[in-house]
């Protein structure tokens, strides 16, 4: 007689499942894990990857995975941007060094919100346009009294720049960017600004500020430290020949 197949047979060996699999990724060293997840980005360990497992979710707790955040904007709503910001920097524990949002779409209370629990903050790169105001963005700045290097494009006609240089003694780099194009007058303001209270500067980049050569040579005259100078699209100032 033929032997007849049974499904029985086969009962050994038993199927991959989701518990399986979630189990696979549970079992590795946190090390690995931690290892993983700073790879993976702020956004889609809040969003997505702190959901793999529990494992998982307890080492993307670990305020040392969020030293260093860098949160962009595409794909999320601006309420989920806030929501991602205020969540990663909570869980930095007052120990965030590294801030990127250079594509920031959050307002006054945002920034003021990351600046009071960022104390300890080293480098920030930052865009600035409305609703932020030149008003909250420098507010915010001078809590941060540990920051050394600074990059911040904006669209407004000017920025107040006197409280940044008094309240940052420890800073060395300086990028300004203004997005908007306000050329149709000369202003040293800014220039005269960073000569009185930024001496300690080594690195200084004003991309289509309004200075003229009056506040360009206060700048070389005062910032003695300076190793890097780059002036794109400054329309007033004339490197040849005289002032």
């Amino acid at each position: 007689m033929a032997s007849s197949f049974s499904p029985a047979s086969n009962e050994h060996v038993p199927p991959v499942t989701k518990d399986k699999e979630s189990s696979n990724w549970a079992d590795l060293p946190a090390e690995l894990t931690f290892s993983i997840l700073i790879r993976i980005g702020t956004v889609d360990i809040l969003k997505n990857a702190q959901r793999v497992c529990r494992s998982w979710r307890r080492v993307s707790k670990d305020p040392l995975m969020w030293q260093k955040i860098e949160i962009r904007s595409r794909g999320i709503t601006d309420y989920e941007y806030d929501c991602l910001c205020r969540q990663a920097v909570d869980r930095s524990e007052g120990g965030l060094v590294e801030l990127d949002i250079s594509d920031f779409v959050g307002d006054d209370s945002l920034l003021a919100y990351i600046a009071d629990r960022a104390g300890y903050l080293r480098c920030l790169k930052l865009t600035a346009s409305p609703p932020v105001t030149p008003k909250g963005l420098v507010n915010a700045v001078i809590k941060l009294q540990f920051l050394e290097h600074v990059e911040i494009s904006h669209s407004f006609l000017q920025l107040d720049l006197k409280p940044v240089g008094c309240c940052c003694p420890l800073l060395k780099t300086l990028k300004l960017s203004r997005n908007r194009c306000c050329w149709g007058f000369e202003s040293d303001s800014e220039a005269l600004t960073i000569a009185e209270t930024m001496p300690q500067l080594r690195r200084l980049e004003l991309f289509g500020n309004c200075l003229t050569n009056t506040g360009l040579n206060a700048i070389l005259e005062n910032c003695i430290c300076l190793q890097h100078f780059y002036l794109p699209d400054c329309p007033f100032v004339n490197l040849v020949g005289g002032s």
